[in-house]
């Protein structure tokens, strides 16, 4: 009985080492008359993700019969089949096509419908000035939000500014909303909706692919990024980097998410 049991972990051992050597690394390209980089390449079979390169180049892992899907933006998706001459190649080459989107209609003249944020929008007016246009500098960095406007106009409290104000060199509202905690409250609702704009564009970018190789019930995705937004490290994990990166980071969160499950479940 117990040399069986050597004799079936053998087997399963030579399988399984059978299947790990099988599975090679794909040197593959992109071509397409759009922008070539960082187009997502999924082997769905294998649930490995990467993306390309700004000359279309991508590698990834895979073995014979296994599924390549390609998404971007710019492009259809396609879903190739690894094959033997690929495989035996170890190179790739996918021609992707641009996405158009065609209006289904076109409506001349300009229709007002009662709502008055889309009728405001959809009315003709003079643009803002460009302020290059007439010869004058102006501000070309991000638009501040509501909240970071609020905040810059609070002022940073500082404990030396509690010496200066004898001089009366001190503005008074820094140290007023640092006493009161306004200042600490409108910090917070900087994170919060920068948080919140992360997440919006994680879930443009991220959504499909993510869900196509891990799976989770359709009911609980939202729950899923909730739970993602409310890890600590969750702005500096994902803010400024890679898709890959990103991705990591919510196979790390899938992993607890669904640990979290089973532990209630239990």
């Amino acid at each position: 009985m117990l040399k069986t049991k050597h004799l079936v972990l053998l087997i399963f051992l030579f399988c399984f080492q059978l299947v790990i050597s099988q599975s090679i690394e794909i040197n593959g390209y992109i071509k397409s008359k759009k922008n070539i980089e960082n187009i997502h390449v999924i082997n769905k079979t294998a649930k490995i993700f990467t993306v390309t390169n700004n000359k279309g180049e991508f590698k990834i892992y895979g073995s014979i019969n296994d599924t390549l899907t390609f998404t971007s933006i710019q492009h259809k998706p396609k879903s190739i089949v690894l094959d033997k001459n690929i495989i035996s190649s170890k190179t790739c080459e996918v021609n992707l096509e641009e996405l158009i989107n065609e209006l289904d209609e076109v409506t001349v003249g300009k229709i007002l419908t009662g709502d008055l944020y889309s009728d405001i929008n959809n009315t003709d007016g003079d643009p803002p000035i460009n302020f290059y246009d007439v010869g004058i500098p102006g501000y070309t960095g991000k638009i501040a939000t509501q909240s970071e406007r609020r905040l810059s106009e609070a002022g940073e409290f500082k404990p030396k500014m509690l010496l200066g104000l004898l001089t009366g060199g001190i503005p008074l509202n820094p140290i007023l909303n640092g006493i009161s905690g306004r200042t600490k409250e409108l910090k917070q609702h900087v994170r919060m909706e920068r948080k919140a704009d992360l997440l919006r564009t994680i879930k443009v970018n991220l959504f499909e692919d993510f869900f196509s190789i891990h799976e989770l019930d359709e009911s609980l995705h939202a729950d899923f990024f909730y739970f993602c937004e409310d890890d600590p490290d969750f702005y500096t994990r994902c803010n400024g980097t890679s898709d890959i990166e990103v991705f990591e980071f919510l196979k790390e969160k899938l992993k607890q998410y669904k640990q979290n499950l089973n532990t209630k479940d239990d």
